[in-house]
């Protein structure tokens, strides 16, 4: 996990537990003070939205206690694509360039350009260095691409 998701998730957390939790601990209570649990809808949603942080709060928890956090930006650039690094590739079909940061699952957002290694294009450019030219199978078929800048920041 990059450093920059690992302070996503923790912040997640913690957002979590001091916020959310005594939210929805105080919905609980006001629930609670309508009448009969049984026929209490605000009480039944509450007590799902409560068991749902909780379940977040232990998977996030989980992933943190197991994480391996690798700060890119201090390691030496080797030219060489690795986790976390961005990288600039160039379809060499229609010669668009693209950008990507390679991250963890957890992590991945194709919006923000950031890709999962064990996605087929970081699976098929992890390793290759600055030049390097490799194929990576697409729905749309294979399609080339040349590594053109690996940048560990």
């Amino acid at each position: 996990m990059t450093q920059e998701g690992h302070d996503k998730l923790q912040e997640e957390v913690n957002h979590l537990k001091t916020i959310e939790r005594p939210r929805i601990v105080e919905a609980i209570k006001v629930a609670r003070e309508m009448g009969d649990l049984k026929e209490n809808a605000e009480y039944q949603e509450a007590k799902n939205e409560q068991g749902m942080i909780e379940a977040r709060i232990r998977d996030i928890e989980g992933k943190l206690s197991n994480a391996q956090v690798i700060n890119i930006a201090t390691m030496q650039n080797t030219g060489r694509v690795i986790f976390g690094s961005t990288v600039t590739l160039m379809n060499l079909d229609n010669e668009k360039e693209v950008k990507y940061r390679i991250v963890g699952e957890d992590e991945a957002n194709v919006k923000e350009n950031k890709i999962s290694v064990t996605s087929p294009i970081a699976s098929g450019i992890v390793g290759k260095e600055e030049g390097d030219t490799t194929t990576i199978q697409t729905p749309s078929g294979p399609v080339q691409y040349e590594v053109v800048q690996v940048e560990y920041i």
